[in-house]
């Protein structure tokens, strides 16, 4: 049954306070960050390009402004891909202050959103007192310093800034170990390096897009543990841990005085992600759907209205209850269903082929796959509990996709006869038309404009029927760039406020893996650092760790008796000063306090790697130029 009904639309508008007609942010230098003028374009019915009920979510979500949620809440929404929400309080001596939740990806998209918000309500950075993260999510933290005062160094004490246990460490693991592969993938999901129109991007399902602005990691000052309540000035807040959901970590929150409750991005107007198309461990659909249960036992009855760092809330006990409800039985299901089949011997891809939800479920818009699909997320949850082998032996040691379209040329006659039996699929099958064609483009030598034209043509199809926003955009990026060459995404190297948040032994962790073995060698040294005041902390302790590089590998540890080592190198230095030195902004020389050899440095400088993050993904090599 599809869904029906527009009262998404009255909730999406309702409470409006200011509603500009357009949302352009600039960065200091000029350049725009975010622009709501380039979805102007979506208005009206559908055109054939676009999925009809994909294109009612972008409407949606096109819906830019200050609203009110209730009493002292607000949220401006429409300035990033996720809202920012801000909460009016009394502190305990009687000033004003606001509690800002989730303050947007970047910096300038923050600022904007709160000058906003000052137009109506008072407010200069002074009076932001606490921030929430509501988790692990860069588009949840990385405009922090945007509604925090200039000079904000996390010393003062000023600030609350609340976040669920293990924050950093995800928020690292996401961003600086694996960001350059995710920052390439998340071009192809979120569709930034491509034209917004009805012909490319409209979207990604869960906002618009993201911004393209300064972002940083501001440590927090406080972790929630345990589910608590705390008491901030004149509320008090409930918060409920909800690790292993949406992220590893995460939490929701209700402010008791106003009933309202936060579901951060655990409930959603739509159907999330279990695993996400950009890349990351794969999320427990199983405690997904028992944290929504919880969530229900502890706050359906006490809330009024419901409202998240994406979309827009909803209102009314029963209608809070009814949401919380399908969206936990929505991924039980998805995660039980999936389990009882692979028990019958079914495999991933034949799993997620013929699944489908109960009308129960699949009648409600906030349940459509416009963020995450049941067809990747079927197949994350079989990963989940069985990896990524389906067991059988013709999967086991499977060539690369060169090596195979080589073959499948061969066995096809030549590459012009595999294009022809590919497009005799693409109308009645794309699916496999876009197979063997990708064995075209990836076996050819050099590699075959028509099989790239062929190819995106398909992508083109697939993509245009696409309801998920993700899989549209992975699909006409696919095409972009094969018929433009790769269109490198914008890197945003992690500036120095970033570094600094970083504990050290994850600091020496970025460096281990960029250490290229060929480089490396037979290499095999000890570097001890001695942080005499690591100021990442709001109270500075001197650390110690030890860097080994032996076996190509590069190891480190904390240290708390160093009476039998014998170090190459030993440097006295600050944590700033490291950060520096990996940065490579300052070098070993201008360390005073150094003992050993520090050779050993500048020698580890030259094992490390630059990562580029234009590497091919549609094309077995960089197809520099268009055609």
């Amino acid at each position: 049954m599809a869904p029906s009904g527009d009262q998404d639309f009255d909730d999406a508008g309702k409470n409006l306070i200011d509603g500009p007609e357009s949302v352009v942010i600039t960065d200091a230098n000029g350049n725009e960050v975010w622009s709501s003028n380039d979805y102007s374009f979506i208005d009206g019915d559908a055109p054939k390009t676009v999925d009809s009920s994909l294109w009612r979510q972008s409407k949606l979500l096109c819906k830019k402004g200050l609203y009110q949620v209730t009493g002292p809440i607000f949220q401006v929404r429409g300035f990033d891909l996720s809202n920012i929400t801000i909460v009016q309080f009394k502190d305990d001596d009687g000033s004003d202050g606001v509690i800002v939740i989730d303050p947007l990806v970047s910096k300038e998209c923050a600022q904007a959103a709160m000058e906003l918000y000052s137009k109506h309500y008072p407010w200069t950075p002074k009076m932001t007192k606490v921030i929430i993260y509501t988790h692990s999510h860069i588009d949840h933290y990385g405009g922090a310093l945007g509604v925090l005062p200039d000079g904000y160094d996390g010393q003062s004490g000023t600030v609350r800034i609340i976040a669920p246990n293990g924050f950093m460490e995800h928020a690292v693991s996401e961003n600086v170990y694996a960001g350059t592969a995710m920052t390439r993938r998340a071009s192809y999901m979120y569709g930034d390096t491509i034209p917004k129109s009805p012909l490319y991007q409209i979207g990604t399902g869960l906002g618009m897009t993201p911004s393209s602005g300064t972002y940083s990691i501001v440590r927090p000052t406080e972790t929630i543990t345990e589910n608590t309540i705390l008491s901030i000035g004149n509320l008090d807040i409930h918060f409920q841990l909800t690790p292993g959901t949406e992220a590893p970590a995460e939490m929701n929150f209700h402010i008791i005085d106003y009933g309202a409750l936060c579901m951060a991005e655990n409930a959603t107007h739509t159907m999330h992600n279990i695993q996400t198309l950009r890349g990351a461990l794969v999320r427990d659909a199983h405690v997904w759907s028992k944290y929504l249960d919880e969530a229900i036992e502890l706050f359906a009855s006490k809330t009024e209205v419901v409202f998240a760092s994406h979309h827009w809330p909803q209102w009314g006990m029963e209608n809070v209850r009814a949401f919380l409800t399908s969206q936990r039985d929505l991924y039980a299901y998805l995660n039980d269903q999936t389990l009882r089949l692979l028990n019958e011997g079914q495999t991933g891809l034949e799993i997620a082929e013929d699944f489908e939800l109960p009308p129960s479920l699949s009648d409600q818009w906030y349940n459509q796959g416009y963020y995450g699909s049941i067809s990747h997320n079927v197949k994350a949850i079989y990963n989940r509990y069985m990896g990524w082998f389906d067991g059988n032996p013709a999967h086991l040691w499977e060539l690369p996709p060169v090596q195979a379209g080589q073959l499948y040329i061969e066995c096809f006659g030549g590459v012009d006869n595999l294009i022809s039996k590919a497009q005799g699929y693409q109308k009645d099958n794309p699916r496999f038309a876009a197979t063997l064609l990708s064995h075209a483009v990836f076996g050819s030598t050099p590699t075959s404009s028509s099989a790239m034209n062929a190819l995106a043509s398909v992508l083109t199809d697939l993509g245009y029927a696409a309801e998920c926003g993700p899989w549209r955009n992975f699909f006409l990026v696919g095409a972009y760039e094969l018929n433009n060459g790769i269109q490198p995404p914008t890197m945003r190297a992690p500036d120095a406020a970033s570094m600094m948040a970083l504990d050290l032994d994850q600091l020496m962790d970025t460096m281990a893996i960029r250490i290229d073995p060929k480089k490396s060698g037979t290499a095999a040294f000890t570097i001890y650092f001695i942080v005499s005041d690591n100021d990442s902390k709001r109270n500075p302790i001197t650390e110690k760790i030890l860097l080994t590089l032996s076996n190509c590998a590069l190891t480190n540890h904390y240290v708390t008796d160093d009476s039998l080592l014998t170090p190459t190198l030993t440097c006295t230095l600050t944590h700033a000063q490291l950060v520096d030195l990996v940065m490579k902004t300052i070098s070993i020389g201008d360390i005073t306090n150094v003992s050993g050899d520090p050779s050993v440095w500048d020698d580890l400088m030259s094992y490390l790697t630059i990562p580029d993050p234009a590497f091919a993904i549609v094309t077995p090599e960089r197809v520099a130029m268009p055609r």
